[in-house]
């Protein structure tokens, strides 16, 4: 991490006037963008990036030195997206995209794009098809149960259970930083 942040981290937390404003500015528009590439909506990646820096702020003094400042601030931007995604996915279905970029460099998202590709193609073949039906079909839970002649409830689980399958398989591959 470079010692302007940590200096500036040292000005937030001894109250400096003005140093809160510039950490945000200075990182404003990168936490925006991965909001924005998670949650896939605007109104809700500006609601997220508000909801880290407010909580940033509030929890600065945890923030070890010995570590880089980034990975933790994208850490609490990214947890606060799956909070919202999770609230969003009672009231609806939820994109593969919106799930699953979370790439905190802009430089993995070709190749996040090409791993995921890899942890599907490695799924069960009926977490596979339901998977792939619901993300890239864009089917309904009631057309993949249809399609597939088993009970939504059983889609339902083997789309979640494939989910939680290519996340585990990124994360094995490191491909997933600690967002």
């Amino acid at each position: 991490m470079s010692s302007d942040t940590t200096q500036l981290v040292v000005n937030c937390l001894q109250g400096v006037p003005d140093a809160s404003a510039t950490l945000i500015t200075q990182f404003r528009d990168r936490v925006f963008g991965l909001c924005f590439r998670m949650l896939g909506q605007r109104e809700d990646a500006e609601d997220a990036t508000q909801e880290t820096f407010i909580r940033v702020m509030n929890n600065l003094h945890r923030w070890d030195p010995e570590r880089k400042f980034e990975p933790w601030l994208f850490t609490i931007a990214g947890n606060r997206c799956r909070t919202r995604l999770q609230k969003r996915n009672r009231r609806k279905e939820i994109q593969l995209s919106e799930e699953m970029d979370v790439a905190c460099n802009k430089n993995h998202a070709t190749g996040l794009s090409e791993e995921i590709q890899n942890a599907v193609v490695r799924l069960n073949g009926e977490h596979r098809q339901a998977f792939e039906l619901f993300h890239k079909s864009q089917c309904s839970y009631l057309e993949i149960a249809t399609r597939m002649k088993a009970p939504v409830g059983t889609i339902k689980t083997w789309v979640h259970r494939a989910r939680r399958q290519v996340v585990e398989q990124l994360r094995r591959r490191n491909v997933l930083e600690e967002c």
